[in-house]
């Protein structure tokens, strides 16, 4: 794994507070994201995961301070977070059903001002063939794996440099969850992009990154390095069925 810098964190979250209405989930939680990290979020069911990507993203009202690269991101709308450098693939995939494959790629590079977009959806048809082969297809017609292999392709068209990932092996035949670890594994590796996960299969998760935390209804409960997590008896009775 790439080493992450030791300066100011890339991503910092300060009394992070989140809900729907008035239902509150996210109950002040504080964590941060160094540059060139993978930093993965753990949790039961209904513990606050997606709700913080969604925070994250600007999806829902936020309270509390989020700051990316040392801007405020509380209070911005989700267009205006994309364009600074962060993409975010919910839970279901999160492609456009109705639109074909190459579409879909070239709506990822939307942001983008310069002139390398069709290069870089030939980088991902190299990446993913079955995405070539199947680019003039609709992305609804795709299987669950194809359809996550699009939305992988699709968030990177616009070159992000901190990637949220929710559920990312939701739904998926084991086999297709490896190989996609050890996909964002190498885009860790070898492309330098940061990535933040929120993940129920702990120790896929916790196989590629450099630390973690513990959601449980909505407050931080546990944190550590990767390796200190994947050894601590709470969490491995409770995620990795030890």
């Amino acid at each position: 794994m790439s080493e992450p810098t030791l300066n100011e964190p890339m991503l910092n979250v300060t009394n992070l507070t989140a809900g729907y209405g008035p239902v509150s989930v996210l109950r002040g939680i504080d964590f941060y994201v160094n540059k060139g990290e993978v930093v993965v979020i753990l949790g039961a069911n209904g513990a606050g995961k997606t709700t913080t990507l969604r925070a994250l993203s600007g999806m829902i009202d936020t309270g509390g301070s989020v700051t990316f690269e040392g801007e405020e991101l509380v209070g911005q709308a989700p267009p205006n977070i994309v364009r600074k450098g962060i993409a975010h693939i919910p839970q279901g995939r999160g492609t456009f059903p109705e639109l074909s494959v190459h579409d879909n790629l070239e709506v990822g590079a939307y942001t983008r001002k310069d002139n390398e977009v069709d290069a870089d959806i030939e980088k991902w048809y190299e990446v993913y063939p079955v995405l070539k082969n199947r680019r003039n297809q609709l992305a609804g017609s795709l299987s669950g794996g194809e359809q996550q292999m699009l939305a992988v392709a699709r968030a990177l068209m616009g070159r992000p440099r901190l990637l949220l990932l929710d559920e990312p092996s939701l739904g998926l035949a084991p086999f297709l969850v490896q190989d996609l670890f050890e996909r964002f594994g190498r885009l860790n590796t070898e492309d330098g992009t940061t990535l933040l996960v929120v993940e129920q299969n702990a120790q896929l998760a916790l196989g590629i990154a450099h630390r973690g935390y513990v959601l449980e209804a909505g407050q931080i409960a546990i944190k550590g390095t990767a390796d200190e997590l994947m050894h601590d008896d709470a969490i491995r009775r409770a995620y990795l069925g030890v």
